[in-house]
């Protein structure tokens, strides 16, 4: 239950009201950092506003993935919204939420915005409003194409995300120019939710570090340098492998025949993923190159007679993919491959002790030491260099940790 709001979210409540100091803005951008209170606030009063501004009406919300959108948007708000009186109905095949209050009822159409193909998904509807949650990580032309279609007088554009880079489009296009664009912006830290305890917010700050830290917790739009892991400097992120049997076992794969291969051996034990073992060749070093078969052979050398749940390989390694599958030895899952949110995930996961590094994994501790930003470039990406062992322990991070028993399902469906 929420009991209170603090000065910043109640400008967010209001800002649309004929009584608001910031009444007559076309727009709304808020940013910051991560667990701010910017998305809930934001959330609801774009709703009520929908009501105050017209009824049967068409509006947007829009998230990275529909299924993002209902899991950080609408499943909160409708659940407050039901406790004041709204009905809320959402019509799960159709992407849309009807919300009635006082005989009047609105449609809610939920869009993602993930790629490029995503802006024809929004073409020939006509809106009254849209919302973008998280809108620093959908393409230009998905948001561009959604503020075209707000052609209803008196619309409004709603924003929110934590930040990027400062050489990101919408940076620059929208947060850079908000005077131009009659918008309001207001910025989110932890001290703007009410609702965080002191306990809480320091967990958050022990989560992150470098730029993410930057980002996620002090919520600004900062460039990368310097190491990707910089606290992986520190010997108490390795450690020997468990001398138990772990309860079950897992391997990322990244592949390569040219550039290095590396395999890594995870194991849980007491809720804990070690990355136990691993497998890493470099042909360049060694002056000849290895078939997938040859690979595949590695992989069972490195598994032995332990029961492994599930082989994630690099998505675009599909001759080696298919090797796997071949043999019909093991459950093989295709990584899921974003960099940026992945090295985050990976962090996260570290700093937690979610999962592990042993000893034994002598090439991924020379990459931990070596792996670094590219500070030639203005996007977040990584020297591609010194990265195979990273790229397979972001496989693992990102696909297999916290899938547990779902994974032999994954791979069937896939």
């Amino acid at each position: 239950m929420i009991k209170t709001f603090s000065p910043k979210q109640r400008r967010v409540l209001s800002w649309w009201h004929k009584r608001s100091r910031d009444y007559g803005r076309d727009a709304i951008i808020c940013d910051g950092a991560v667990r701010s209170g910017k998305t809930f606030c934001m959330s609801l009063s774009f709703i009520v506003w929908s009501f105050y501004f017209r009824g049967n009406g068409d509006f947007a919300l829009c998230g990275k993935t529909i299924r993002s959108l209902r899991r950080n948007m609408v499943t909160p708000v409708t659940t407050l919204l039901h406790s004041i009186g709204f009905v809320c109905e959402e019509k799960l095949s159709q992407n849309l939420l009807l919300v009635t209050y006082r005989g009047q009822t609105n449609r809610f159409y939920l869009f993602g915005g993930k790629d490029e193909a995503s802006a024809a998904l929004i073409q020939g509807i006509t809106l009254s409003g849209v919302l973008f949650d998280e809108v620093a990580l959908m393409p230009r032309s998905f948001v561009e194409q959604a503020l075209a279609r707000c052609s209803v007088d008196g619309s409004r554009f709603w924003f929110n995300c934590n930040p990027e880079h400062p050489e990101h489009w919408f940076h620059l296009e929208w947060i850079k120019q908000t005077a131009c664009k009659n918008a309001l912006y207001l910025h989110f830290t932890m001290e703007d939710n009410p609702s965080l305890s002191a306990e809480v917010k320091q967990r958050y700050e022990s989560l992150y570090s470098g730029v993410f830290y930057e980002r996620f917790v002090r919520g600004r739009w900062v460039a990368v340098y310097g190491a990707v892991y910089p606290f992986m400097a520190e010997e108490t992120y390795y450690c020997a492998p468990p001398e138990e049997v772990c309860e079950e076992y897992a391997v990322s794969c990244d592949y390569g025949t040219v550039n290095p291969a590396s395999f890594g051996l995870w194991g849980r034990r007491a809720g804990v993923w070690y990355r136990i073992d691993e497998y890493y060749f470099d042909s360049r070093t060694e002056g000849f190159q290895k078939t997938d078969e040859e690979h595949y052979d590695a992989l069972t050398a490195l598994t032995g007679d332990r029961r492994i749940r599930a082989v994630t390989v690099d998505p675009s390694a599909a001759s080696f993919i298919e090797v796997i599958r071949r043999h019909g030895k093991f459950q093989v899952v295709p990584a899921q491959n974003n960099v940026v949110d992945g090295i985050r995930r990976v962090s996260q996961a570290l700093k937690s002790g979610k999962i592990r590094i042993c000893d034994t994994c002598k090439a991924a501790r020379r990459e931990f030491s070596l792996y670094r930003w590219d500070c030639e470039r203005r996007a977040d990406t990584p020297v591609k260099q010194n990265d195979h062992a990273m790229d397979d322990i972001r496989y693992f991070v990102t696909t297999l940790m916290d899938c547990g028993s779902c994974i032999p399902v994954i791979a069937a469906a896939r």
